[in-house]
């Protein structure tokens, strides 16, 4: 089941259009990585999706139901949906980890009670192996603690979607490791979807089960991980050249 479907699907900025007219679609609880080489419109594609940046033309449909921009209750449905990991984490630096994590909780559920919210951050902050460090603020973290912070942020309401924007920028090799590690752990326990838009060509490999290739303002390929071996399309193979050459030799 696809729980994303966009058609003709136009984003950018005022009047700059980034892509034109895409067609895809997302499958639920699988991984799919959205690709591309620098300014190819890979985060700006991510906001759209995430209803942080309305589309320019076309749409999408989220589980089912099309998103429309132009209603606060459509969008509030998507957005109680979904969770969003920032390229930088964006955790607030005047709070605590654990009152950042509480944050989507009291802006969506504000009628809840104090205890149920504390069970729910202690529960979140556990799937990403911090429920130690829920009083310590960001700048006590290390890098890779602050984007696993922003993460349990991100799955705090469980939600149906994760979109995670250049989840391994800045981190050492081993930490981008151990996050790959998490965000396929966070699939196979909670059957997740998650949306990853990376350059990375080692995280592609390690977490990516379907692929969305950028370029040149439109969508260059779209489909399996397993299937860009077996592709034609010269600039697929160039850009994915280090796997390519794996797979065939």
């Amino acid at each position: 089941m696809d729980i994303i479907t966009a058609s003709d699907l136009t984003v950018g900025y005022g009047r700059a259009e980034v892509l034109c007219n895409l067609a895809f679609s997302i499958p639920e609880g699988l991984i799919t990585a959205i690709v591309g080489i620098s300014g190819s419109g890979k985060s700006t594609l991510l906001k759209t999706l995430a209803g942080l940046l309305p589309p320019l033309g076309g749409g999408f449909d989220f589980a089912g139901s099309p998103v429309d921009y132009r209603s606060e209750a459509s969008l509030s449905r998507l957005y109680a949906k979904i969770g969003v990991l920032y390229q930088d984490g964006a955790l607030l630096n005047g709070l605590n980890l654990y009152e950042n994590v509480a944050l989507p909780i009291r802006m969506h559920y504000p009628e809840l009670p104090e205890g149920v919210v504390g069970d729910m951050v202690h529960a979140g902050l556990a799937q990403v192996e911090m429920a130690d460090s829920a009083e310590k603020f960001p700048s006590e973290l290390s890098g890779g603690m602050r984007k696993r912070g922003a993460l349990a942020r991100a799955l705090v309401l469980d939600p149906d979607v994760v979109f995670c924007d250049e989840p391994s920028s800045g981190l050492d090799p081993i930490t981008s490791q151990r996050l790959d590690d998490l965000l396929l752990s966070l699939r196979e326990r909670n059957t997740m979807t998650l949306v990853v838009v990376t350059h990375e060509l080692r995280s592609i490999e390690r977490v990516a089960d379907r692929v969305l290739l950028l370029n040149d303002g439109g969508l260059r390929f779209s489909g399996a991980y397993a299937d860009l071996a077996r592709t034609d399309d010269d600039f697929v193979r160039t850009f994915f050249m280090r796997k390519v050459h794996h797979d065939d030799a």
